[in-house]
């Protein structure tokens, strides 16, 4: 029986030390899919499950609880893309409740805790929890000069020029007095109806639900892309302030609006118990109806003295709490189950289903997630089954109900080819995941193949960015990555009679791709490749080891290929297991065929001079640095000749140490790996 099924009452110490790690490792791949990713591997009420046992096995265990567990993480680290911004206050999580009598124990604890008895005023903020992007946003005298994700709850991204691109960003503060520095915090969101239109003209990636394109809206690398999507914002709370205008959180809303801040119109005063719960049951009924999606509400002490008596615990406030809303399920016939291939080439199962109403929504399609899945929950064609919304597009089975099987019902058989295009179908070491290997010749994963292909760290083909890619793509005039080096010849007349393009745009899109024909270096062209795990830096240590794209792909045929591969630094046995697998795919192969016979790939040439300090040497970055974004850092170093890793080994040179290091430092110690400052680095930098 797996630990994951007993019973808390029933664990042993051991299971129970077992099973607080998996959590703390499982609920941490969750927080960085959420918050960084912008893809939630789960639903909300399934991740809830897991935070709900994680607790109780804490509060069972008290000698067990991890200092780096998820009981003291707030969201996720930031990602190395944006500049890293230390809020002056953290950005905590909320607690959860889900019943009737959560809110009395809430509101009782609450008066406990500040020593008030049964028939003393107390009043609430009740509020909607917006499923949104959190924003801290930083005015000094007035004027906007920072704002940053949540991030780690300590430590967000730079998202100020992003925010500066949402309509009616507040830049200035006006209306009502200010202190002279201030952090609003608030959420920004993507309307249900902006949703749906991105989703249909977006022509690249499908966002699941509003939260995932909200977030992945404003966390754009180009500011112009977070201009077209139509983001909305609530103000809704402060963290840092240096002087409190204001005595009740009531009060400071009001100052919010005043300043330029969108507030929620659904914000209401409550001052029993019985309040709380009518506000809540009246927001459940009206989710539906209105513009943006709700997962709850939430339910805030007023009093400003009363918050700072109670302060917080650990990630969470005492004066704040989340009233959840319940997933929505009922069940229906599910008629057949096909898979569904991603454009990153993973392979899911969907349930195609006797279209219901759940929720005021009609669902005639669920997730089965993945072949693991299936065969957990023993689903089969032609099952009654449990379909639950918990805010998602695609709701989730939930189970089947087996007194209601046909008697004809069989096991569902997953595919070991793509039904896209018949590529061999391999599963990611130690995950359920099954992908397609055809990844450059599959038509599901084609078009963000492609865009990859000719991005700025790849080819770098000027003019052949995602707009035009998908236009071309959706023209059929390129499938494939061959294509993009006869298209124009072929299409030459067509081009021109289209609008925005003209003899001088056109001739600049042929210098281009003739640039990225004959002077790729073979790094570029195998970092373009888009093999799983094969990022910039690994393509630079592979173009480095064999010199040549061709003594590469021998080796990845070879019959000892694993071993040849798990020698070189920095490529384990999962990635090299990903590389053997794209070389032995026959598709890859036949298309492979063709780039070689249309370009000319130039030799890798490694940056910096032989005699520099970190030429050759194997660099960690960890912690916040000051003068450097991380990509920054990276790159400084790259240009020494350094190899930069995500990880810490027994073969890592340096571990450069910035603010708030994490357990890369603590495992440098432990390996004796010499750890060195910011300024050492940047001392490194300066030796020519």
């Amino acid at each position: 029986m797996s630990v994951r099924n007993i019973p808390v009452e029933q664990l042993t110490v051991e299971q129970a030390q077992e099973e607080l790690k998996a959590l703390a490792k499982e609920l941490a791949d969750l927080d960085k899919a959420y918050y960084q990713d912008d893809a939630p591997l789960l639903a909300d009420w399934a991740y809830d499950a897991l935070k709900k046992r994680n607790e109780a096995i804490e509060a069972a265990f008290p000698d067990l609880v991890l200092s780096n567990g998820p009981s003291f993480r707030v969201g996720a680290q930031p990602s190395s893309d944006f500049a890293k911004v230390t809020h002056l206050e953290p950005m905590l999580s909320l607690a959860n409740i889900f019943t009737p009598e959560d809110i009395v124990d809430f509101t009782d604890r609450t008066r406990r805790f500040l020593g008030l008895d049964a028939n003393a005023p107390l009043d609430f903020v009740a509020e909607p929890k917006i499923d949104g992007l959190s924003f801290s946003a930083l005015y000094e005298d007035g004027f906007l000069v920072k704002a940053a994700t949540r991030g780690d709850g300590a430590v967000g991204e730079d998202i100020t020029q992003n925010v500066l691109h949402i309509d009616g960003f507040p830049q200035q503060l006006k209306g009502k007095p200010f202190p002279k520095r201030i952090e609003v915090r608030g959420e920004v969101y993507m309307a249900k109806e902006d949703f749906e239109r991105l989703n249909q003209t977006d022509g690249g990636r499908t966002f699941a639900n509003p939260r995932n394109a909200a977030a992945g809206s404003l966390r754009q690398l180009d500011p112009q892309i977070t201009a077209q999507r139509h983001l909305k914002f609530f103000g809704y709370t402060y963290g840092y302030a240096s002087e409190l205008l204001w005595t009740t959180h009531a009060e400071f809303l009001e100052y919010l609006k005043a300043w330029g801040f969108s507030v929620s119109s659904d914000i209401v005063l409550c001052k029993t118990n019985e309040d709380l719960l009518t506000y809540y049951n009246g927001m459940y009924e009206k989710r539906a109806f209105i513009s943006y999606d709700i997962d709850g509400v939430v339910y805030k002490v007023n009093r400003i003295d009363y918050q700072q008596q109670l302060g917080r615990v650990s990630r969470a406030p005492r004066w704040a709490i989340a009233h959840k809303f319940p997933a929505q399920q009922a069940q229906t016939r599910l008629n057949a189950i096909r898979i569904q291939v991603g454009r990153t080439g993973v392979l899911t199962p969907v349930a195609d289903l006797e279209p219901i109403t759940v929720g005021g929504v009609v669902v005639s399609h669920a997730t089965l997630h993945n072949a693991d899945e299936l065969v957990r929950k023993d689903i089969r064609e032609g099952d009654t089954v449990v379909i639950q919304r918990a805010g998602d597009v695609i709701p989730q089975v939930v189970r089947v109900v087996l007194e209601k099987r046909p008697d004809n019902a069989v096991p569902f058989t997953f595919p070991e080819r793509c039904p896209i295009c018949h590529s061999h179908v391999a599963q990611e070491e130690d995950k359920a995941a099954r992908y397609c290997t055809g990844g450059l010749v599959c038509s599901a994963q084609a078009l963000e193949r492609l865009i990859h292909f000719v991005s700025r760290d790849a080819l770098n083909i000027e003019g052949l960015g995602r707009q035009n890619m998908t236009l071309f793509f959706q023209k059929e005039w390129i499938k494939t990555p061959a294509d993009i080096f006869t298209f124009v010849k072929r299409y030459a007349l067509a081009l021109e009679m289209m609008s925005g393009w003209g003899a001088k745009s056109l001739n600049n899109l042929v210098q281009a791709i003739t640039r990225a024909q004959h002077n790729t270096t073979l790094d570029k062209f195998i970092f373009a490749l888009g093999i799983r795990e094969v990022g910039e830096s690994v393509s630079r240590l592979l173009a480095k080891h064999f010199g040549s794209f061709e003594a590469l792909q021998e080796a990845a045929l070879r019959e000892d290929a694993l071993s040849v591969l798990t020698k070189i630094y920095s490529v384990g046995e999962v990635m090299a297991n990903y590389i053997i697998a794209f070389f032995q795919e026959e598709n890859n192969q036949q298309l492979l065929a063709q780039l070689l016979s249309l370009m000319t790939i130039q030799p890798y040439v490694a940056s910096g001079s032989s005699s520099h300090p970190l030429y050759d040497k194997t660099i960690v970055f960890t912690g916040t640095l000051e003068h450097f974004s991380r990509n920054q850092a990276k790159e400084a170093a790259l240009a020494k000749g350094a190899h930069v890793s995500e990880s810490v080994s027994a073969k890592t040179d340096f571990v450069v140490v910035g603010v708030d290091a994490g357990s890369k430092a603590q495992k440098a110690e432990s390996l004796g790996v010499k750890k060195i400052s910011e300024k050492d680095f940047e001392q490194m930098l300066a030796i020519l």
